[in-house]
């Protein structure tokens, strides 16, 4: 009887039960939020979650939930700035965002190519990415993001499984000051101090190491 009790009292409180945002997660990302702005994620970033390169929306998929969560509250903010996807993350509840990014970061992301910095670096993107340019003060893209781009944490996202146009015109954004929401503007420094060719080159470099 004791058992019964104690049984119905965990059902009653919902010690029993699974947490309903994976499911919850899953509509939102395929058919949209509660909230009528809150459009389907899978609308821009596919189905998959590895974005739409032409269009220039990026890969979801396997981003740390960490980072995920801080991206769309820095979009409902506003200190991102995005046109697009600041109604959407407006829209979402928190719980909403969380069960999405912890969703997003379990679904599978591309294999990657496994470069290091012994990797003898050719041409101005993997010069940028593999070395540096000390004399600007620009630090090796892998000394924050990890060998091959893959990552590190949920404060350096992944720049491999990214496309060239996506990693460009975020970029350009830090340059031209319209994304700012890094920690000491290292990104906005970093971006700044890159010539136009580096842009194109580095970015091209990090999206073609998805296998």
């Amino acid at each position: 009887m004791e058992i019964s009790r104690w049984a119905l009292l965990c059902f009653l409180t919902g010690a029993f039960t699974t947490p309903a945002f994976a499911a919850d997660a899953q509509k939102i990302f395929s058919q949209g939020g509660s909230n009528p702005g809150a459009i389907a994620c899978s609308t821009c970033h596919g189905a998959d979650g590895l974005g739409m390169p032409s269009a220039g929306f990026p890969r979801l998929a396997g981003l740390p939930a960490d980072f995920l969560t801080k991206q769309i509250s820095d979009f409902r903010s506003g200190s991102r700035s995005n046109p697009i996807m600041l109604p959407i993350a407006q829209a979402l509840s928190e719980d909403e965002s969380k069960a999405l990014a912890v969703m997003l970061a379990k679904m599978p992301s591309p294999a990657v190519k496994p470069v290091n910095r012994a990797h003898v670096a050719k041409g101005p993107g993997e010069i940028v990415a593999l070395r540096g340019a000390w004399d600007r003060n620009i630090p090796e893209c892998v000394a924050c993001h990890g060998p091959s781009g893959i990552g590190v944490g949920a404060t350096f996202p992944p720049l491999s499984g990214q496309s060239a146009q996506y990693l460009k015109s975020q970029l350009n954004a830090w340059r031209q000051n319209t994304r700012k929401n890094d920690q000491d503007d290292l990104m906005g420094h970093i971006a700044r101090s890159l010539t136009d060719t580096e842009v194109e080159a580095v970015s091209q470099y990090f999206a073609e190491l998805s296998k």
